[in-house]
């Protein structure tokens, strides 16, 4: 015959385990060190800057919103100088 189990403990020990399986798993995605993080922001920055280099045409200023700017220069704020370059 088999062993008696009570199938409340059984239910709360599957939930602790599924529960520990999840907190592994945010571990791994999440918990690197400030080394790693630095490191990995390195070469982000490193990456884009390389395809900057190398692109053909400058890239179109984009204001907020995302639209570029088209059509004749705007004027600056009044009270402030315009910049040169």
């Amino acid at each position: 015959m088999g062993d008696v189990i009570n199938l409340n403990q059984y239910r709360k020990k599957r939930a602790r385990d599924e529960k520990a399986g999840q907190a592994k798993v945010n571990r791994a995605r999440t918990g690197r060190t400030a080394a790693e993080k630095a490191a990995g922001r390195h070469e982000t920055g490193k990456a884009a800057g390389g395809l900057e280099g190398k692109r053909l045409t400058p890239p179109a200023e984009d204001g907020p919103g995302g639209k570029s700017k088209s059509g004749p220069e705007r004027e600056p704020p009044e009270g402030t100088t315009p910049s040169t370059g």
